[in-house]
């Protein structure tokens, strides 16, 4: 419930409603506008987001599994709402929409004090910003039909996921257009353009939320766009032809490509499927820096560029708004003054951007919170299957796992381009390029995350260690549960011609698709399933011990999943980063040189 709903005046700001209560140390919606009171259960709404027991509570099982989940997950599929392309996309309807707050039941128990008043959610951006983590009281969030009429969607078909959040490793892609809207804003992109995919980030979040990968992509890259279905306004698809040898941000705008297009080219690229994608334009650079109050950045050098009319003093300073935009925006300032020198320049931004968001001096002020909330919200255009201010915060919450000291800011690994003269644009470097894809694709961490962090791994590690079996005494039934037709079977051929497991038997298709290969096997198969998992490349994660012995000739069970490639290729990526790869963590701050 808002100031609006109630009949309040409409001059109120939101934000001024929101008090934070000493006995709980929780923001609550203030209904009786008075000055200096927090109010008392009858007078108050509390503001501490879904997933509480009470009366307001909709749903609490995580998507796609029959596990109780936490937070505000519901069990949603996207919604059929209008189908939208750039350019043609309409603003959600706000009118409709649920409640933000209701009054806490009265059989409900009084909840004890908290340990801390910051109570982690997050609220994404993408684009030029590539992406913001904010963790704050959920409070702002309560205003969810203001801030869900905000939000743009975009149908991308098959391009993503259905699921909000998925309990493995999560994949968003960040893009930033650099479409010119609104005012201001005339003297960057390109004239007429529908947008290019001018700044993108794969956000890659580990299956046990203890680390995160945020690889930057070229512009620049020259690469295959693979063919792409866009869905219209009228409910009818079109087709997009793909095309070799094309820059990588020519994925998105250009004949009329959307960003399920852009995400399949990531895919094409990486093998790294994305669930989402979040877009921004320029405007949100403005809105956001502004809305947090300005970021601090570091020169290590003083800048005074006349192209972009950068000015900024060597040492730290605070940027924000058109500053801030030009920032990010320039090349010539930095390094040889290239793309990749400028996506350097970007990384370091937003891990300060990250940290400025996370300071007590947010995380305690409502009203900032609001009005960050509000500016994001106005700036993302997503797709379809979060496309609400509700299932954005079940996203965010489920990243907010992530501690800002282990997400780990990288450039894809790239080289001049052989085919041209003078190097102008560059191509995935053939060595490195595929380790780090593949480092991502079996969810290998490149942070070194604590050893606390690491325990819950530790078991299930264990399982790979001890005694192996004779190829001859495996027994192992398999099952395809991945992309490729006849995988079950050309497994089952290699195991038996190149492996000497004659007791490996083709059980075709799997009941379900699965995006991670398992096997299944009984205690006393153990020596058996490490044999196997030795030949294959299985990742610890895939081993699946039961409980009860195997009777008799009983066989284990080899499921493939989608990340399986071919028979004889081993499942597990490269443990560690290739060598010369240039990473940054969101939680120190470097000076920009």
């Amino acid at each position: 419930m808002d100031a609006h709903s109630r009949g309040r005046a409409d001059d109120i700001d939101p934000a001024d409603q929101w008090v934070l209560n000493p006995n709980t140390g929780n923001y609550e919606l203030r209904l009786d506008h008075s000055a200096g009171e927090s109010g008392s259960p009858s007078r108050t709404a509390t503001a501490e987001g879904t997933g509480r027991r009470g009366g307001s509570r909709t749903g609490s099982s995580r998507e796609g599994s029959g596990r109780r989940g936490s937070g505000s997950r519901e069990r949603e599929k996207a919604p059929d709402g209008p189908r939208q392309v750039p350019g043609q996309r309409s603003r959600r309807s706000s009118q409709g929409g649920r409640g933000a707050a209701e009054p806490p039941s009265a059989g409900r128990r009084k909840r004890k004090p908290q340990k801390s008043r910051k109570k982690k959610a997050l609220l994404w951006t993408g684009g030029v910003m590539a992406f913001v983590v904010v963790a704050g009281s959920a409070g702002a969030y309560a205003l969810y039909q203001k801030l869900n009429g905000n939000i743009d969607a975009i149908d991308v078909g098959d391009a993503g996921s259905k699921n909000v959040v998925t309990d493995g490793p999560m994949n968003i892609l960040i893009i930033g257009t650099d479409k010119r809207t609104g005012k201001g804003n005339e003297g960057y992109g390109d004239k007429g353009s529908e947008g290019h995919a001018d700044t993108t980030i794969l956000f890659h979040v580990s299956e046990d939320r203890t680390n995160a990968t945020a690889m930057s992509i070229p512009r620049d890259l020259k690469t295959e766009i693979p063919e792409c279905e866009t869905k219209n306004e009228d409910g009818t698809s079109t087709v997009i032809p793909g095309t070799p040898n094309e820059r990588f941000n020519t994925s998105l705008g250009q004949n009329g490509r959307n960003p399920g297009c852009t995400m399949k080219t990531v895919e094409n690229i990486t093998g790294v499927k994305p669930d989402h994608f979040m877009m921004v334009d320029f405007n949100a650079v403005k809105s956001l820096t502004a809305a947090v109050g300005g970021v601090k950045v570091c020169m290590a050098k003083p800048i005074d560029d006349p192209k972009s009319h950068l000015k900024l003093p060597q040492g730290e300073s605070k940027v924000q708004g058109e500053q801030a935009l030009a920032l990010l925006r320039t090349r010539d300032s930095f390094g040889n003054r290239s793309d990749l020198d400028r996506i350097k320049v970007q990384q370091q931004f937003l891990g300060s951007m990250i940290r400025e968001m996370k300071s007590s001096d947010t995380l305690t002020n409502p009203k900032k919170l609001y009005s960050l909330a509000d500016s994001a919200t106005k700036a993302l255009t997503v797709d379809t299957a979060i496309g609400d201010a509700k299932k954005l915060m079940t996203l965010a919450e489920e990243i907010g796992k992530v501690d800002t000291k282990n997400i780990s800011f990288l450039t894809m690994p790239v080289i001049d381009n052989p085919a041209e003269p003078k190097p102008i644009t560059v191509v995935v470097d053939p060595v490195k390029g595929e380790q780090l894809f593949a480092m991502m694709r079996s969810d290998t961490s490149l942070t070194e995350v604590k050893q606390k962090e690491k325990a819950a791994k530790g078991k299930q590690a264990a399982l790979l260690k001890g005694p192996k079996a004779e190829a001859a005494d495996v027994r192992v039934d398999v099952l395809n549960g991945g992309e490729i037709p006849g995988a079950a079977g050309s497994t089952v051929t290699w195991l038996q011609n190149e492996q000497g497991v004659l007791k490996s038997t083709n059980k075709a298709n799997a009941p379900e698709k699965i995006k991670k290969t398992t096997l299944e096997y009984a205690p006393n198969q153990a020596d058996q399933a490490r044999a196997l998992a030795e030949m294959m490349g299985l990742p610890a994660t895939a081993m699946k011990q039961g409980t009860a012995d195997a009777e008799g000739l009983e066989a284990m069970v080899l499921t493939l999943g989608a990340d399986f490639k071919g028979a004889g290729q081993l499942i597990t990526g490269p443990t560690k980063p290739p060598k010369d790869i240039e990473k940054a963590s969101a939680d120190k701050a470097v000076c920009a040189q």
